[in-house]
């Protein structure tokens, strides 16, 4: 009697999953138009808050160490997209689960990534310069990334195809999104470096509460969807999430950089701008379930993994944090 119980209820339970995973595609989560307009205002912020934090100096400091930068862009632009295109794979996850896991990997950094460089005893230079050149290759490797390893994605590629995106469109954006503000910052920087570092410290911080408070606000909101469906999601952006720390460690420790530049290259590549990932997903996805949790899941889970990841490297490593190590 108790075996055909157990039975019974263990087919009823995976029936239910598996009915959970089907839907994950046809699922939208509710975000009207002005929410969507306030949470592009608060992306604007964020990289703002970045581009006030960068001067043109950091990008002529880029040139002058060309070997960790580049090795950081390959890192971020090609292994980090190609390796989550493999894990959507071996996970086997629905459509808008693969095609979530992959935009946030063509995501660029945001300034959290400084944030715990610093707080890990890294290269806070190195992770500034790198900051700063990811974002500005982002508005044109994004789409591309993205289009391209949607496009190869068995699960995602019909959704990518019946969304009205172009590569284009979505270029305009996020050149939009990321480049005025980031222009404005570097300008604001370089005619009045006062007013500049002392906005930086509200406005950077004042960014990512106002992101935090939109997400766990967009919890609440849709807190049924998220109380049935955010399991089919915990497991892939731990995955990932992981794979993107290692990846950065990984690629850091191969090519021998010093160790304050492998703090910055892990966090670097680890640490992913989710924020302008739903931005896209409520503007040209139109909130598809599984793209939505992944990115927002991703928001919330990234900034504690860092953070523990940094107190932890901070108290075992004894570097100085005011020591720039040359390329």
């Amino acid at each position: 009697m108790l075996p055909l119980l157990t039975t019974q209820l263990s087919t009823q339970l995976s029936t239910q999953l598996a009915t959970l995973v089907t839907d994950v595609d046809d699922i939208k989560i509710d975000f009207d138009s002005g929410s969507l307009t306030f949470l592009k205002i608060v992306i604007a912020l964020i990289l703002f808050g970045v581009a006030l934090d960068t001067k043109l100096e950091d990008f002529a400091a880029a040139i002058r160490r060309p070997i960790p930068i580049a090795i950081g862009v390959v890192a971020q632009f090609v292994l980090l997209p190609a390796l989550t295109f493999l894990l959507t794979i071996a996970l086997d996850v629905r459509g808008s689960v693969a095609l979530g896991m992959i935009l946030v990997a063509c995501c660029p950094p945001g300034n959290v990534s400084n944030i715990l460089t610093h707080r890990s005893g890294g290269d806070v230079a190195l992770s500034v310069s790198m900051t700063a050149v990811s974002n500005v290759l982002a508005i044109f490797m994004l789409p591309i990334n993205l289009a391209f390893w949607g496009g190869l994605s068995p699960a995602g590629d019909d959704l990518l195809q019946s969304v009205d995106m172009s590569v284009w469109e979505t270029f305009g954006e996020i050149a939009l999104v990321i480049g005025l503000p980031f222009v404005a910052g570097i300008g604001i920087s370089r005619l009045w470096p006062r007013v500049g570092a002392r906005a930086h410290k509200i406005v950077g911080p004042v960014s990512f509460i106002l992101l935090a408070v939109i997400i766990v606000l967009g919890f609440i909101g849709n807190f049924d969807i998220f109380q049935d469906y955010i399991t089919i999601v915990l497991l892939a952006v731990f995955l990932q999430n992981a794979l993107a720390l290692a990846l950065g460690y990984a690629i850091a420790r191969a090519t021998r950089l010093p160790v304050r530049q492998q703090k910055a290259m892990t966090f670097e590549v680890g640490v992913r701008n989710t924020g302008l990932g739903l931005l896209l997903v409520f503007t040209y996805f139109d909130g598809l379930g599984g793209m939505a949790l992944v990115a927002a899941w991703w928001g919330l889970y990234d900034i504690i993994t860092g953070l523990v990841v940094a107190e932890v490297w901070r108290r075992r490593t004894a570097a100085p944090a005011d020591t720039v190590v040359a390329a």
